[in-house]
């Protein structure tokens, strides 16, 4: 059975809209499905869900892994039940890939817009304002723009 949102949303069945009254054999193509696009709040909802799965999976094996490790770490020593001892590792092992990604982001983003001031100096710079100029015609309309080639540092734009 079709849900909701797949049911046309002009359905009817009356022969002489669906193109089958004349006998002919061309009938009309079936009317579009009504589409819901997904959205930013629907991709949140499902990433809390996943999330939630997770912690619980993590929950479950800290509860399973109850047993006291020593954890000895330059000279400080501990003991921490096992599955704290690997949760703590995991997190570490993930700052050690996170921290370098920040900080390369960072650093993209800061050529990026330092690229971005450039381009609008360099747009700026090529093309003078636009002075009124009287035409030939006697109209009051300003002049077209001046029509630049491809932007100084080689990149095209879209």
């Amino acid at each position: 059975m079709a849900s909701p949102d797949q049911v046309p949303a002009t359905a009817t069945t009356d022969p002489a809209s669906t193109g089958l009254a004349d006998n002919q054999g061309s009938a009309a193509p079936p009317p579009a499905h009504h589409v819901i696009r997904r959205t930013r709040l629907g991709g949140a909802w499902v990433a809390v869900a996943l999330f939630a799965v997770v912690l619980l999976l993590l929950l479950v094996f800290i509860l399973e892994n109850g047993q006291q490790v020593n954890i000895g770490y330059f000279g400080a020593h501990g003991h921490l039940p096992l599955g704290v001892a690997l949760l703590l590792a995991a997190v570490l092992a993930i700052l050690l890939v996170v921290i370098p990604g920040a900080g390369r982001m960072m650093q993209l983003r800061r050529t990026a817009r330092r690229h971005r001031k450039a381009d609008v100096a360099a747009t700026q710079a090529a093309v003078p304002p636009a002075s009124p100029a009287p035409d030939s015609t006697g109209s009051d309309s300003p002049a077209p723009a001046a029509v630049t080639g491809p932007p100084p540092d080689g990149l095209t734009r879209t």
